[in-house]
């Protein structure tokens, strides 16, 4: 389980607030060019792909799919092992960096491309988390 004492929190800042907002609200908000279409992650004020800050603010659908991952077996803070590192390819393309809970942290349980959802832990009073867990 998540001990939130000890755990390592983010720091908002003003070109991420609108996530953290989001997190806290139950949505996971991506950006998207306004100008080049592409949809991106991790916040910033200007648009990877052709640098246009003509950019605007989405509610994604919090569906994914399990990209990547390790098990780790070593004790981190806020974090009791066995738990996943994970990075999950969210349905609008982007890719992010999670954990995955809500099941067996094992290779049998933990496939490449299984459907995720998104669920959020809030952590303190100003940060909640995302993480993922398998779809249904």
């Amino acid at each position: 389980m998540v001990d939130t004492k000890q755990r390592h929190l983010p720091r908002p800042t003003p070109e991420t607030l609108h996530f953290w907002d989001g997190t806290r609200s139950g949505e996971l908000r991506l950006q998207t060019c306004d100008d080049c279409g592409a949809v991106y992650f991790p916040p910033r004020p200007f648009c990877p792909e052709c640098s246009n800050r003509n950019v605007s603010v989405f509610a994604a659908s919090g569906r994914a799919t399990l990209y990547s991952y390790v098990i780790s077996n070593i004790p981190a803070p806020g974090l009791e092992p066995p738990f996943s590192v994970a990075v999950v390819t969210l349905e609008e393309g982007p890719r992010l960096m999670t954990n995955i809970v809500g099941c067996d942290q094992t290779p049998e349980a933990l496939t490449l491309d299984m459907p995720l959802e998104v669920t959020f832990e809030a952590q303190s009073d100003e940060i909640t988390l995302p993480f993922f867990k398998p779809a249904g």
